[in-house]
């Protein structure tokens, strides 16, 4: 039995400083409003230099010991499976500057899930902010989307 399976790799990161977490306003169409920073893994790359590396391009900081804390998956139309690795780090050097992909700003992370969440955000918080938690996880049952969080 074949148990391979085509995948689009990313990966999302929750950057903090005590009781601040950096957040992103996400402006490109197909998933908008805020969420954390992060992006595609590219072919051959590994998943921490990916996470480093679109934390850079977005954001302008350098990010160290990025932390894997979570992971979201679902599948697509085309049947692929779209997984979005969770990392997080409180290591980090530069000057905050906001990119193409939004603006960037430091957020009490008490206040973040009163904003204008892009879709599924507010579940993913969950899994970024609770150890008991590390799955977000789509799937159709009865032809409905319904989520779980593990």
């Amino acid at each position: 039995m074949d148990r391979s399976e085509k995948v689009i790799l990313t990966n999302m990161c929750m950057v903090y400083d005590g009781g601040r977490v950096l957040v992103q306003h996400r402006v490109k169409p197909g998933w908008t409003g805020i969420a954390f920073p992060g992006g595609h893994v590219e072919k051959g790359e590994s998943f921490t230099d990916s996470v480093i590396r679109e934390i850079k391009e977005e954001t302008n900081l350098t990010i160290e010991k990025p932390r894997m804390c979570g992971i979201k998956s679902w599948y697509t139309k085309e049947g692929n499976r779209y997984i979005i690795l969770f990392y997080k780090t409180d290591k980090f050097s530069g000057e905050l500057q906001s990119s193409e992909e939004g603006e960037v700003f430091w957020a009490n992370v008490a206040d973040v899930p009163k904003m204008n969440l892009a879709y599924g955000f507010d579940d993913m918080l969950k899994v970024f902010l609770n150890d008991d938690l590390s799955e977000f996880y789509y799937y159709v049952e009865d032809g409905e989307w319904k989520h779980e969080l593990k």
